[in-house]
């Protein structure tokens, strides 16, 4: 069915006169009667009667009527809804993050967001980097927020955090009677908790390389994907974990935090979105990313 036509004959059955409709209409008459005996003859029944003096609906013009007006007010509210969905105002976006960043900016990044934008709908999946990547490139993902650098034709990747990294210890630990920064050869005889090299290899051999200068080869008893998982592990009395800063806003029973004495490697977070055409509410999330970083 032509929406034209339904217009036409909403605003002439509303008003039950042609010469009143094809002004609000903005038309001239004749036009407005060829339109709505057109729309009659392609539903093949009379949707009003009409005489010199008269207009009024048939019964099936007063279904008509009724369907007509929610079906074009359902053509205008989906028209309103895709504007502001280009406008980055309305619609979803699914956002993949890793834990360091629920420690840091994530909450903060996420009031703001919402506050600005609150008829887009933030859906937020914690995953590991690897899985993140196969997230994004599959479309699942609009937004990454990944450990290290991405570098991948089809996308952007933006820094947007580095900090360094902690040792935490079980409480009842020889190395957690001082809050006092740790000097990393301490750990030379020491079980540690890591995450596999496969997540974030990069850092992991800075890591590597961090515990090499201090003379000696990091002993690796226990790995763990998440890195809530590394401080449940110390928190057992399984080892103690190498971990980014933040994450001593983790509050784990039976574990402390140390800062080292030495510079150490940076856990590094980036920013990964579309290269092509991304939507505009993908560039306003990223563009939020750097005045929420920046506080």
């Amino acid at each position: 069915m032509d929406t034209r036509r339904l217009r036409y004959f909403v605003v002439t059955a509303e008003e039950l006169h042609f010469g009143r409709a094809a002004k609000r209409l903005g038309i001239s008459q004749p036009p407005l009667s060829l339109q709505i005996r057109a729309l009659e003859q392609e539903l093949g029944l009379r949707l009003l009667e009409r005489n010199q003096r008269n207009v009024a609906l048939t019964s099936a013009g007063e279904v008509l009527l009724s369907e007509g007006r929610r079906i074009l007010s359902a053509l205008e509210q989906a028209g309103h809804l895709a504007r502001r969905a280009a406008q980055g105002v309305q619609g979803k976006l699914s956002v993949g993050f890793i834990t360091p960043t629920e420690y840091s900016f994530l909450p903060a990044l996420v009031k703001a967001f919402r506050l600005q934008f609150p008829g887009v709908a933030l859906q937020l999946r914690e995953l590991m980097t690897d899985t993140q990547i196969e997230d994004l490139k599959a479309g699942v993902l609009d937004v990454g927020l990944l450990s290290g650098h991405f570098d991948h034709p089809d996308f952007n990747c933006r820094e947007v955090m580095a900090e360094p990294l902690i040792a935490a210890i079980p409480v009842g630990h020889a190395l957690a009677a001082t809050a006092s920064p740790l000097p990393v050869k301490q750990l030379a005889n020491e079980d540690l908790v890591l995450f596999p090299r496969a997540i974030a290899p990069v850092l992991f051999d800075e890591i590597v390389i961090f515990c090499m200068k201090a003379g000696f080869s990091l002993r690796l008893a226990q790995e763990a994907r998440q890195t809530q998982t590394i401080v449940s592990l110390v928190s057992a009395g399984l080892g103690i974990g190498i971990v980014p800063a933040s994450i001593r806003h983790l509050r784990r029973k039976g574990v402390m935090y140390r800062r080292f004495r030495e510079r150490t490697p940076q856990a590094r977070v980036s920013v990964v979105w579309p290269l092509t055409r991304p939507s505009k509410a993908i560039v306003n999330f990223v563009e939020l990313i750097q005045v929420v970083g920046r506080r």
